[in-house]
C-alpha cells in the first residue's frame, strides 16, 4: 500500500515506512524529526524539471509526462522501492505546500501504473 504524506504533518503509526523524495532536504526540519526509512533523492525529479514546473498547476499534465519519462530511465532506483510497496505500506514524504501537485503525487502514480500493468500481465515483481 502507498501513502503520500506531507513532511510538516506529524508521523503516524500507520505511515508505514517513511521515505522522503524530494532533492533538497525540507526547511526547518531535523532528521530526527520525521522518523525516515530513508531518503531517496535520487527519485526525485532532476533539477532542470523541477525548476521549469514551479509547482504551477497549468504544467502539471506536462511536469507528470516529464517526469515519468526520467523515471522510465532508472529503474535501477525505483525497482527496490516497488518490490516494498508490494509487501508492506510506504508513505512518501514531500515538502511542496500543494497536496496535489508535487513529486510525491507524481511519483505515486507513476509506480501504482507500473504495479497495474505487471499485475495485468501476471508478473512478478
Amino acid at each position: 500500500m502507498l501513502k503520500i504524506k506531507r513532511v510538516y504533518d506529524p508521523p503516524e503509526p500507520g505511515d508505514g515506512l517513511r521515505f522522503l523524495v524530494d532533492r533538497l532536504w525540507p526547511r526547518g526540519l531535523k532528521k530526527e524529526a520525521l522518523g525516515l526509512d530513508g531518503w531517496l533523492k535520487e527519485l526525485a525529479p532532476s533539477d532542470g524539471l523541477r525548476h521549469w514546473f514551479g509547482h504551477d498547476p497549468g504544467r502539471w499534465v506536462e511536469f507528470c509526462q516529464k517526469y515519468h519519462a526520467e523515471l522510465e530511465g532508472i529503474e535501477a532506483a525505483w525497482r527496490p522501492l516497488m518490490e516494498t510497496i508490494r509487501t508492506q505500506v510506504v508513505t512518501l514524504l514531500f515538502a511542496a505546500h500543494d497536496r496535489e501537485h508535487n513529486n510525491a503525487v507524481a511519483l505515486a502514480a507513476f509506480l501504482e501504473k507500473v504495479l497495474a500493468n505487471y499485475r495485468e500481465q501476471d508478473h512478478v515483481l
